[in-house]
């Protein structure tokens, strides 16, 4: 199981962070370790203390596939769930200064907190669903999948020509608005369309 990321797929996150936005989606992965279920707790690391939640879709993989042409490509998932891709950015600022990649920032132990997963037959429009996280009862981030630059099926299409996509690998597919730094104590809850599928603390 891998875990593989796109980043600035929404045009107000790539602007809040000074980033331009991409013509071709921006991939980065983080390590099977990154993995935190169960709504489990984050477990703040010391060597950070800029750690900033990012909110997102991720669709988990159901057979393997490369080359995939982008009209087959909604074939390839079944499932979809919420996820946080927690950035030291503190780590990734310095990273970006030193044209470094951003692996440490990104791929540390229990940085890609994930829900349990919906058929994604339960959607009656996969290009219309709201998403949001809410720290300590105060939303924090709002999203739907309209204002991706690069729909599910456009992601897939472009991974699999680099990355050969196997049953179970998860795809976070990137965060809107709204990021911001979580502290000692906060409660992240995350919803799907309402439904809560995200509820864990920092610690």
């Amino acid at each position: 199981m891998k875990i593989i990321a796109i980043g600035r797929n929404y045009i107000a996150h790539a602007k809040e962070l000074n980033n331009p936005v991409p013509g071709s989606p921006v991939i980065f992965m983080k390590p099977d370790t990154a993995l935190l279920k169960h709504n489990q707790p984050f477990y703040h690391p010391d060597f950070s203390t800029d750690i900033h939640h990012e909110i997102e879709i991720v669709l988990k993989i159901a057979k393997e596939g490369k080359h995939i042409d982008q009209k087959f490509a909604g074939n390839y998932f079944e499932e979809i769930g919420l996820g946080v891709d927690f950035t030291a950015r503190d780590i990734q600022q310095n990273l970006k200064e030193k044209g470094l990649p951003w692996e440490l920032a990104k791929g540390f132990d229990n940085s890609a907190p994930v829900s349990e997963f919906i058929a994604k037959t339960e959607f009656s429009d996969l290009k219309n669903i709201n998403f949001n996280l809410q720290i300590n009862n105060r939303e924090v981030q709002r999203g739907n999948t309209k204002d991706m630059i690069f729909p599910f099926e456009s992601l897939i299409s472009y991974i699999s020509k680099f990355i050969t996509l196997k049953k179970g690998d998860l795809i976070f597919t990137g965060t809107p608005e709204g990021v911001g730094k979580v502290n000692l104590g906060d409660r992240l809850i995350g919803y799907i369309e309402g439904k809560k599928l995200l509820d864990f603390e920092i610690k």
